[in-house]
């Protein structure tokens, strides 16, 4: 592993690779602000980045991926999957069923495996979750995950603690 990580930081610097990864599916934010920290990469530099990259895909999902599965389970091939995909999703759907914006951004903003803008995104479209209300939630909830992963990648809780 340590060999593709010095592979690809010849190739790339790191501040572009922060915001590639922080546009993957499951690692998001969650994994681009602790491979900033790891590569040096200043906290008011991964931040956006980071935000930014995580942000990129939301409005297209948003838009197109309602469209997508239903394509999708019209075939007989994909039909299983998107099945499957469209269920897991909304099988998350009772944690948003009281009060979806507050619900929507928390999903997103808490750093656990299974959250993030993309599923976020994905529970808004199944739920029909107006385009306006979904951004603004998934928005606020990429902007508290990254606040939360630097603070706890750059050690800022610790001289948050340390000040008290």
């Amino acid at each position: 592993m340590d060999g593709f990580i010095t592979w690809l930081r010849s190739l790339l610097p790191g501040e572009v690779v922060a915001f590639l990864v922080s546009m993957l599916p499951i690692i998001e934010v969650r994994g681009a602000i602790p491979l900033a920290y790891a590569w040096g990469l200043s906290p008011w530099l991964a931040m956006p980045l980071a935000f930014l990259g995580n942000m990129l895909p939301v409005p297209f999902i948003l838009w197109f991926i309602t469209p997508i599965f239903d394509a999708l389970k019209r075939t007989r091939l994909f039909k299983p999957l998107a099945e499957k995909m469209e269920q897991k999703a909304l099988g998350k759907q009772d944690r948003l069923a009281k009060g979806y914006f507050w619900g929507l951004m928390l999903f997103v903003g808490i750093p656990l495996p299974g959250t993030g803008a993309w599923t976020g995104a994905l529970l808004a479209s199944l739920l029909r979750i107006p385009f306006k209300v979904a951004f603004v939630a998934i928005t606020l909830g990429v902007v508290i995950a990254t606040l939360l992963m630097t603070a706890f990648s750059y050690g800022l809780l610790d001289v948050i603690i340390g000040l008290f």
